[in-house]
């Protein structure tokens, strides 16, 4: 079965085209913005236009712009193939890759990453099962580093946190769609809805007034 992994939630621009396991195509660049514009050409631009019987998607946290463009192409690219669409977790996929990477160790794995209003989403991972350690969280770098004192950090935020912190080693990663068979059946699975990890920037009308 073939699948087509999306992933636009970090400035990564991260696309896999799976047979099963094995990686007929893929593409990885850095882009920061533009990805609105970047994703649909660069998807038909794989073999067969990236045709799959399934797609994944990034479903954050993340980029609030990135990940509802991952999710609306995906969306849309399944009904007009008619597959299914699921999710996956940007925390959880570098947590895989961090694992895969490194010399076996009994260490959580924590993931850092920019985030908004300059705060950062952070979670850690058990480094057996990638099982989660605690709930996805926000939080600003002076508060994350009284938090966290895993030695080692990963992700886009990681020389933030370490920077605030003071101490400790950066290991900086962004997601990568290549990666994706790392994940475990239920982390591949995430119902394709939006994980923001934190308030949407803006507010109903109604909602602004309330809080005036």
């Amino acid at each position: 079965m073939r699948t087509l992994v999306i992933d636009c939630a970090t400035p990564a621009l991260s696309l896999a085209l799976f047979d099963d396991k094995s990686c007929l195509a893929s593409r990885h660049a850095v882009l920061g913005r533009g990805h609105a514009e970047a994703l649909i050409p660069q998807i038909a631009e794989m073999l067969g236009g990236g045709r799959a019987d399934a797609i994944a998607v990034d479903v954050g946290p993340g980029s609030f712009t990135g990940i509802r463009v991952g999710l609306a192409a995906a969306r849309a690219l399944g009904f007009a193939w008619g597959v299914p669409v699921s999710g996956f977790g940007c925390l959880s996929l570098c947590a895989a890759m961090i694992r895969q990477s490194r010399p076996p160790a009994d260490d959580p794995i924590a993931i850092v990453m920019i985030g908004g209003h300059g705060e950062l989403f952070w979670q850690r991972f058990d480094a057996a099962g990638l099982a989660p350690l605690g709930p996805l969280a926000s939080t600003a770098p002076e508060a994350l580093a009284t938090l966290l004192d895993d030695p080692v950090v990963h992700g886009s935020g990681a020389e933030t946190l370490i920077a605030a912190r003071g101490w400790g080693e950066a290991a900086p990663c962004l997601p990568d769609a290549r990666a994706f068979p790392l994940l475990s059946e239920a982390e591949a699975t995430l119902p394709p809805v939006a994980l923001y990890g934190r308030e949407a920037d803006a507010k109903p009308m109604a909602a602004r007034e309330a809080g005036a």
